[in-house]
């Protein structure tokens, strides 16, 4: 048995295996070290190997499921071995196979996924594994850095079929796309070295779910004709990938791997989906991150790659925005979320939709009816891979029924995508006559059980069935008549599965056993006795028993076998189904929290009229203060100033939120919003290090300040909250005025700018496209009252004491910090009064008002030991003078007063 073992799993060397034995799945040696770890079971030892004891470690079959979820979700795959051969006729082991692999990116299971998130697998081809790679003209953060100069990206969701394909350029790219899809599995090349280039800012947990691949698979001319086969198609011009070499390579590796694990046909990998990235609102990482699209701060700091910070998590966006009826709607309004639209015509056609569905109140009657349908994604995903179980065709049955009454209510609301919608969802009564006849109103889990098929389905079936279930009235005429015929009262008649049936006497009647009885078992008080009659009735009610069962289990398969047949049109109304859900979803959405249907327009700029942050005002127990913004050719830039817990990050990040929900098809939390071409969003807020990497939170934010000068365009939204803070004051004040000169006079970006340099208040007379805004604050008495109203013109101060009271530091020390205050205060007036107005940041731009410059902070009186050592030329110093050099310089030093 240990050969047969050792011979399967150097097949399987790098997963555990699960190696079926009786009613237990056992694992050795490493296997099970290791599956006692990670599952926290018992570890023990049997026979011997080398002459040591073999590690042994096992768990029941029948809970398997809840042990491979908690594997898969550690990035851990498996493969699964059963017994293929009859043990009684087996000499030696019982013959075994694995049939079954299950890996973090493959599975479909409902057991073993989260119901309202996706479950991605991708595969990512590279231009040159090994090469130096420069990053996309945008990268300046990472100039010079190991990565992928271009990359082919492949992403399939095998339990809904949704294959798609993209090429990207350098690693910002690759690192946001990643941060979008968070796949559970990411297959590379065995000779790619990704991980550890992009170590320092791949998604969190993206490590433990990477599974190499031989660098040929990803071989563009063998994926293409594997591509080719699968979709029956004479080429891939059809999917607009034809010339991706490396997504197509990418693609083909990654059917290559699910053929092998499923190892079964395909039939809902029907095509592919070609993405370009201009197709959507671009968010870089951080960005993504900042705005809390899908997955909270907090969650997102602990969560593994391809983990949500829960389905519903009240403090992100899609936590306020899901209330969908359906899991495939859930996912599907993520996916809207995490990549938003561009095109102004499909967007105008959700909105419309939406609006439709409000102004008829049909939504609510759909809302209803989408509750009772199942997840049709997944259950079609099963049927196709031959694994769906009763269940989930009676779900598929219950779906198919209430179609009929989504087209009814779909016509109380006109538009032209919900006229789309109602002739996609089609109909399908032969289907849903097929199921209602075929299976009972309440199937078992497991076909195996038996008990699946309704009757009247099929007249075999029927029969076999009669014969075994109403065989009971036989046994009780023959206990009768052989009681009569022996003139034993207690003569019964018995069954059990190792002894078959059976006539069970007292020893006591030994001498009354009439002659045709034959000895079958003998007990301790009693014998047991078979006749030529019972014998004949329990061959043919076992028989008929297995035979039942055997045709239940062929006629199951064939019902399988129709509907995979009809899986095309079946994903079509799926699909229908999801988007139906996801529009009702935003127009229940809109009624509930009062958002208004956003404008989309060909004019640069943005306009927002009372405009609230979609989570916040959910979440906030106070009233909410809504705030308006207007941003166009002439105003590109606003410098906001206020204090801190004023509300600054939270009107910047609502702005980019109403943005990302407009451009997502949804209405918006505002009066009204009307809103010019966005090509990205980008977002500098909040401090955060990566010691572990060293890089300072200084490092991170330059970083980050670095990718949003490279790559934001005139179409961009940018939101900046507090560069340079990490520095000295010359050196952050610099650093934030030339961003911000920068942004406002050569990439001309919508730009948000939040800062505590109250210097900055002067751009706006320097710079004709840059205006100032404060959110609002009042003192009442030592304490301040924040008001969180967008005003026009800087803030008056920045209440910093003020809020550090109310954080509750302690009153001896904010005494003391005002009085600090005050005599830096004094001190900055005198230097104000005696020093004339400096010109530090000269203006440069050509449209640049012709100010006089603002008082800025006193330039230092020029040192004459850093003169006298600038004036050095080292080369040319002797020893000796050297020496003489360190003491003038000594000297200097203590005559300017050390």
């Amino acid at each position: 048995m240990m050969q047969q073992y050792l011979r399967i799993k150097a097949e399987y060397a790098h997963m555990l295996l699960f190696y079926r034995m009786g009613d237990f799945y056992e694992l050795f040696f490493e296997d099970a070290e290791r599956a006692a770890r990670l599952l926290d079971i018992t570890l023990t030892k049997r026979g011997q190997s080398a002459g040591m004891p073999i590690p042994m470690a096992g768990i029941p079959y029948h809970a398997v499921e809840a042990y491979l979820a908690r594997l898969v979700k550690r990035g851990v795959s498996v493969a699964i071995c059963e017994q293929k051969g009859d043990p009684a006729k087996a000499k030696g082991p019982v013959e075994r196979e694995v049939v079954r692999i299950v890996t973090p990116g493959t599975l479909t299971d409902e057991a073993l996924l989260e119901e309202r998130q996706e479950n991605l697998l991708c595969a990512l081809a590279e231009s040159g594994a090994d090469s130096k790679v420069k990053s996309s003209a945008g990268s300046g953060a990472s100039s010079g850095t190991d990565a992928a100069e271009r990359v082919g990206l492949a992403v399939l969701e095998l339990a809904s079929g949704r294959f798609s394909v993209l090429e990207i350029d350098g690693r910002e790219a690759l690192i946001a796309e990643l941060e979008r899809l968070r796949p559970a599995e990411l297959l590379l090349s065995e000779s790619s070295r990704l991980p550890e280039q992009l170590g320092e800012q791949a998604p969190t947990g993206l490590a433990t779910g990477i599974t190499r691949r031989a660098p040929w698979q990803f071989d563009a001319d063998s994926a293409e004709r594997l591509l080719r086969e699968q979709f029956g198609t004479q080429d891939l011009n059809g999917f607009g990938c034809a010339g991706l070499r490396l997504a197509v390579g990418a693609a083909g590796c990654l059917l290559q791997y699910v053929k092998e694990t499923q190892r079964v046909a395909l039939p809902h990998l029907r095509g592919l989906r070609t993405e370009t990235r201009d197709d959507a609102l671009i968010l870089d990482a951080a960005t993504r991150r900042n705005l809390e699209l899908t997955r909270s701060l907090s969650a997102a700091s602990g969560a593994s790659a391809g983990q949500g910070g829960g389905a519903r998590d009240p403090h992100t966006l899609a936590g306020i925005m899901d209330r969908t009826a359906t899991a495939m709607g859930a996912r599907l309004l993520r996916r809207w979320i995490n990549r938003p639209l561009r095109d102004r015509r499909a967007l105008g056609e959700r909105h419309q939709a939406i609006e439709a569905l409000l102004g008829a109140g049909a939504f609510e009657a759909l809302r209803e009816e989408l509750a009772a349908i199942g997840d049709l994604e997944r259950i079609l995903a099963r049927v196709a891979l031959g694994s769906a179980r009763p269940r989930d065709l009676a779900a598929l049955r219950e779906a198919l029924a209430r179609l009929p009454a989504l087209h009814a209510d779909l016509g109380m609301a006109e538009s032209p995508r919900l006229g789309q919608l109602e002739t996609e969802l089609g109909a399908h009564p032969d289907l849903l006559d097929l199921l209602q006849r075929a299976l009972i109103e309440q199937p078992p889990m497991l076909i195996r059980d038996g008990g699946v098929i309704a009757p009247g389905y099929d007249a075999e079936l029927d029969q076999l069935r009669d014969l075994a279930e109403h065989g009971d009235q036989f046994l009780l005429d023959l206990e009768q008549r052989e009681r009569a015929r022996t003139g034993i009262g207690t003569l019964k008649v018995g069954y059990n599965r190792v002894h078959g049936y059976y006539i069970e006497l007292g020893r006591s009647h030994a001498e009354r056993v009439p002659e045709d009885y034959q000895r079958r078992q003998t007990l301790k008080a009693s014998e047991r006795y078979i006749t030529p009659e019972l014998k004949r009735f329990e061959e043919q009610v076992l028989s008929a028993r297995e035979r039942a069962l055997a045709r239940e289990k062929q006629l199951y398969e064939a019902l399988i076998e129709q509907l995979q047949a009809r899986l095309e049109p079946l994903q079509a109304s799926t699909a229908a189904i999801a988007e139906l859900d996801v529009l009702c979803n935003l127009a229940e959405r809109a009624e509930r929290l009062n958002w208004s249907r956003p404008e989309l327009v060909a004019t640069p700029g943005i306009e927002i009229e009372e405009g609230r942050h979609p989570v916040v005002e959910q979440v906030c127990a106070e009233p909410f203060v809504p705030n308006g913004l207007s941003l166009d050719e002439a105003r590109r830039m606003l410098v906001i100033t206020g204090p801190n817990m004023g509300g600054k990050s939270t009107f910047m990040r609502q702005v980019a939120l109403i943005l990302v929900m407009a451009y997502a098809g949804s209405f918006v939390p505002a009066a009204t919003a009307r809103l010019g071409p966005i090509d990205r969003i980008f977002s500098r807020i909040g401090a955060a290090d990566d010691l572990a990497r060293g890089r300072s939170t200084f490092m991170v934010e330059m970083e980050e300040t670095a990718n949003i000068l490279n790559n934001a365009t005139a179409n961009s939204l940018v939101l900046i909250d507090e560069i340079g803070r990490g520095t000295s004051t010359f050196d952050g004040l610099s650093l934030a005025w030339a961003c911000a000169e920068a942004l406002a006079d050569q990439l001309r970006a919508f730009t948000l700018f939040a800062t505590h340099y109250f210097e900055l208040t002067a751009l706006p007379e320097r710079h004709a496209r840059v205006r100032n805004v404060h959110l609002d604050a009042v003192e009442h008495g030592e304490r301040i009252v924040f008001l969180h109203r967008l005003r026009e013109g800087p803030a008056s101060q920045s209440y910093g004491l003020q809020v550090a009271a109310l954080a509750g530091v302690p009153t001896a020390v904010i005494a003391r910090a005002r009085e600090h205050l005050r005599r830096l205060e004094e001190q900055s007036m005198e230097r104000d009064r005696a020093a004339t107005q400096l010109s530090l940041f000269p203006a440069e731009s050509s449209e640049s008002a012709a100010a006089p410059a603002p008082p800025m902070i006193r330039e230092p009186s020029p040192n004459p030991v850093l003169e006298a050592l600038r004036e050095l030329d080292p080369d040319n110093l002797s020893p000796r003078k050297a020496l003489e050099t360190l003491y003038r310089l000594q000297a200097l030093d203590q005559d300017k007063g050390g």
